[in-house]
């Protein structure tokens, strides 16, 4: 693990492999580095790889602040300039998924292309924005129950491992309080259609079996997205469903990035 510091905030980081393009891996919504493991052993082989631990999370700095997605992006952008990874594939998770759409909207210059992993919604249907608002006061006011049955209750199938969903759980619920309720607050402050607008590079969206984000919709917003849907896996399909992730992200690098290289299509 290093360690790297913007306007004083320490982020944690693991950095490992070699050769272009290197890969910059996003988790999501209280989560850490960690939870991109499959995908960073797999391109590692090939590739130069780094997995961050957002502000707030992890083994980061968890300053009591607000977390705007775009905070995360303007991180994540620093990152990829200090450490001089040229353009990266950005792959982001949840709220990571949003966040690495937020980077290829705001710095082009860092980014060759994007996965995201069943990123967090784009627009919230109102039922679901009132029920996820209700859980931030309700962590706020100091009760965390709401939030241990959001992620046991929403972001699982009911097919999943009982010790996998315990594991994930518990690493959510060691997230301070006050980054939980930040940090959901800037998802939902997050205008994904306007954001998307912005994106030029090339998308992969990774839908779970019930995506946040239904592809019909993604492809409204951005047009020129590809689509994939894994199998038998619910929100963490990176985790679930490692293999398949990792062959679609090979699929999409070899036909909608390398090629697009090549041609000099866009």
């Amino acid at each position: 693990m290093a360690m790297i510091a913007r306007d004083g905030i320490r982020l944690a980081y693991d950095e490992r492999g070699a050769g272009e393009p290197a890969f910059v891996f996003v988790h999501g919504w209280t989560c850490d580095r960690s939870f991109f493991g499959p995908q960073a052993d797999h391109f590692a082989e090939r590739h130069r790889v780094v997995s961050v631990d957002l502000r707030g999370h992890g083994e980061s700095d968890k300053p009591q602040e607000p977390y705007p997605i775009a905070a995360y992006a303007d991180d994540i952008a620093y990152l990829i300039d200090r450490l001089g990874l040229d353009k990266v594939v950005a792959v982001g998770h949840s709220m990571g998924g949003i966040t690495v759409l937020q980077l290829a909207a705001t710095h082009p210059d860092s980014v060759a292309a994007i996965v995201m992993v069943d990123p967090a919604p784009f627009v919230f249907p109102p039922d679901l924005r009132a029920g996820i608002e209700a859980m931030v006061g309700a962590i706020e006011a100091g009760n965390q129950e709401p939030r241990r049955e959001f992620i046991t209750n929403y972001l699982f199938l009911p097919t999943s491992d009982p010790t996998f969903v315990e594991n994930v759980r518990g690493v959510m619920m060691e997230a301070p309080s006050y980054v939980a309720a930040s940090a959901m607050r800037g998802i939902l402050g997050f205008d994904g259609p306007a954001v998307a607008a912005q994106c030029k590079v090339p998308v992969l969206h990774l839908a779970a079996a019930s995506p946040l984000n239904p592809p019909h919709l993604m492809s409204q917003w951005l047009p020129n997205v590809v689509h994939g849907w894994t199998v038998g896996a619910g929100h963490f399909n990176q985790l679930e469903a490692p293999d398949q992730v990792n062959g679609m992200i090979e699929n999409f690098m070899r036909h909608y990035v390398f090629a697009l290289a090549t041609t000099g299509h866009a």
